[in-house]
């Protein structure tokens, strides 16, 4: 498992930080609503999300997600979520992570974790023709579903690519499409203190945070990001509890 977070890292770094750039940078990014809209274009009947009972109409709310997982280090994370009784969401990778750690995917979602998609190889979705598009999409969800019973509804689409032709196709197999507002850049550096810093330094109501839990500076670090954000008085849930009681829409992008 080292050998592949080593390899993802090496292979990824420089295209990631351009795609960072890309997702976060404003105009060249794709259209995506906020949490806040999500919520107040609900009914107001509608009751609160899936786990929990938390209101992020009213709650400082913040989300915690993870990518590429599940590897060696997640048994550890899940370890320290219940601990701290602390929900996240996790965008999981099928070839040589959910093939491998199928006991850690059934271990998320019997713990209260939203489990969603990044995809089977990792691959750019942009680059791909649309049949390409549909197995990266559908060979995840199907081993998930089978592993947890739930079909996931939320994608990360790798280093947050991302075009019409995905949002299409998207829509067809009922997923909503997830970015993020804050990044440690994880995937640079292997200094828990670090990617403490540069998570609390960006952390905003409504944030969205990602994380990586295939590298090893990471799980270390979430004990201590958990701890200041709830002295600073922020509650943390899954993606879907952060837009209710709005849900994600198919083929529409959220960050």
């Amino acid at each position: 498992m080292k050998k592949t977070g080593i390899a993802f890292r090496t292979a990824g770094t420089l295209a990631a930080t351009a795609a960072l750039t890309l997702a976060l940078g404003g105009c060249a990014g794709p259209d995506t609503t906020a949490p806040s809209a999500v919520r107040a274009q609900a009914a107001t009947d509608v009751q609160a999300a899936r786990y929990g009972t938390v209101d992020c109409r009213e709650a400082k709310c913040i989300a915690l997600t993870f990518d590429a997982g599940p590897s060696e280090h997640s048994a550890r994370l899940l370890d320290i979520l219940k601990e701290r009784q602390v929900p996240a969401t996790f965008f999981l990778l099928g070839k040589r992570h959910i093939e491998k750690y199928p006991e850690l995917v059934r271990r998320m979602a019997d713990e209260g974790h939203e489990v969603a998609s990044h995809t089977w190889e990792h691959k750019i979705l942009t680059r791909l023709r649309p049949e390409e598009i549909r197995e990266e999409l559908e060979r995840p969800n199907q081993e998930i579903e089978r592993l947890t019973g739930r079909r996931p509804t939320l994608i990360r689409p790798p280093q947050g690519r991302t075009d019409d032709t995905v949002h299409e196709i998207c829509r067809e197999l009922g997923l909503a499409e997830v970015l993020w507002s804050v990044t440690a850049k994880d995937y640079k550096t292997t200094d828990s203190d670090l990617i403490t810093r540069r998570v609390l330094a960006q952390a905003s109501r409504d944030g969205i945070i990602l994380l990586h839990d295939i590298y090893d500076g990471t799980v270390p670090a979430v004990p201590g990001i958990i701890d200041a954000l709830k002295e600073r008085g922020y509650v943390f849930v899954t993606v879907p509890q952060l837009l209710a009681p709005g849900k994600a829409e198919p083929g529409k992008v959220y960050r």
